[in-house]
Parts: C-alpha cells; structure tokens; sequence
C-alpha cells in the first residue's frame, strides 16, 4: 500500500517542482529586466541632477563573489553605487523596512538580504555568506551608519568573518557629494556634484595574512585616499 502512494504521488511531486522551477525562472528574469531598466533610469537622472562622476569602475570584479566595501554618506548611496556597476548587486536591508508595504515591495523584487539586528542578524549574515561563495557581489558600508557631517567615520570590523569565510575580493568604494545632496535627517533631494570612485581590490590571499586591526587600517587608508579623489572630481564638476 505503502508503495502505490508514492507511486501514485511521484509525477505529482515532480509537476509541483517543475512548475516552482518554472515560477523561480520566470521571476529571476523579470527581477533582471526591473533591475536594468531602473539602473538606466537612475544612471540617467544622476547623470543630470548630481552629475554625477564615476572613477576605477574597471576594478570591481566582472563576475565572482567580491564584497563591495563603500562610504556611508546618504540613503542615495545604495542606489549610487548600484548604478555604477555594470552587473546585479545584492543589498543589505534592515528588517524595520520590510514593514513598509510599497518599500517592502521594491527590495523583495530587489531581492534585498534582511538583517534583524534585535536578533542579532544571524540569518541574514547566513545569507550573505551564501550569497558571496554563490558568486555574487553584496554591497556593505562597513561604518555601520550614514556620516554625521560628510567625513569619514570609523571602519567597523563587522565585515571581517564573512570576508574570511567567503574568501572573496573586497572592494574599497567612496560616495563623495551624496552628504551635500540628501544629508542624514533630509526629506528632499538637493541638486549637487557627486562622485563615486572605485578602489583596487584587497584579495583574500593578502588580508587572510593580516589580523582585523591591519585589515582596518589599511582599508581605512584606500577609503580615505578614494575619498580625497572623488573630492576632486566633484570639485571639476562644480566648475
């Protein structure tokens, strides 16, 4: 008896599969094609209103795991960043935000990772990993918070068990302007010259041979030195 229920239940398993299959496939693609046609509109509207500059683009990975390691100046940089990588990028998002029906809605089909940091963010954290030895690139801002006054805040070591785990590129990235452009606590979007400049990858075979303050110090030192370029570049931009 036991064998006519599996039997009988076997081509109906495997259609419910097939059919998930087809469904994951379906929603990949049309996650792809929202995820490209809004990177081009945001490319486009930063081009104009922010004017915005890109530099070292070359330098982020075509393909493979890497962790994008950025500055944290405004709730703009996410989609900055975003729109200057020509492959998908995945975000971190605090879980509060997934409360909001119509923001919950874009960072699912963005297929945001979800970070409960009241439960300490372990899931999350599980995913990230996952998603790094998958392959793909996760962009983090390793201050842990959006900068108070546009300078630099300090590097927090977060980061630095899922890089030694994944083993994946980490790729120094500075926003420069966005301050300027929707500081921390502003509602609208303020017209000025930003930037976003790209750092030389640190490979794993380099920082797994430092300990985390080395690792810090030196990444500390890339951002920085980034920072002062896109300085620069947005400065031309004002001219």
């Amino acid at each position: 008896m036991t064998t006519n229920a599996n039997t009988t239940e076997g081509p109906s398993s495997s259609s419910k599969i097939a059919t998930d299959a087809k469904e994951s496939s379906f929603f990949r693609i049309c996650r792809k094609i929202f995820y490209r046609s809004s990177r081009t509109l945001a490319r486009l509207f930063a081009t104009i209103v922010c004017r915005l500059r890109v530099e070292g683009r070359h330098l982020m990975p075509d393909s493979g795991g890497a962790m994008l390691l950025s500055t944290h100046q405004s709730v703009m940089d996410p989609v900055l960043v975003g729109l200057c990588c020509n492959r998908f990028i995945n975000y971190l998002a605090r879980h509060t935000l997934f409360k909001n029906p119509l923001f919950s809605l874009l960072i699912r089909v963005l297929d945001a990772i979800e970070i409960d940091r009241e439960r300490g963010g372990l899931a999350g954290l599980k995913e990230m990993l996952k998603r790094l030895k998958r392959g793909e690139a996760v962009l983090l801002f390793p201050e842990g918070t959006r900068t108070s006054d546009g300078c630099i805040g300090e590097i927090k070591p977060g980061f630095i068990p899922i890089a030694r785990r994944s083993g994946v590129p980490l790729v120094p990235i500075a926003v420069v302007g966005a301050y300027e452009c929707m500081p921390k606590g502003a509602k609208w979007l303020i017209p000025h010259p930003t930037a976003v400049v790209f750092g030389k990858p640190i490979l794993a075979n380099e920082y797994q041979e430092l300990s985390d303050e080395e690792l810090l110090a030196r990444l500390s030192v890339s951002l920085h030195q980034l920072h002062a370029r896109g300085s620069q570049l947005t400065l031309q931009s004002s001219h």
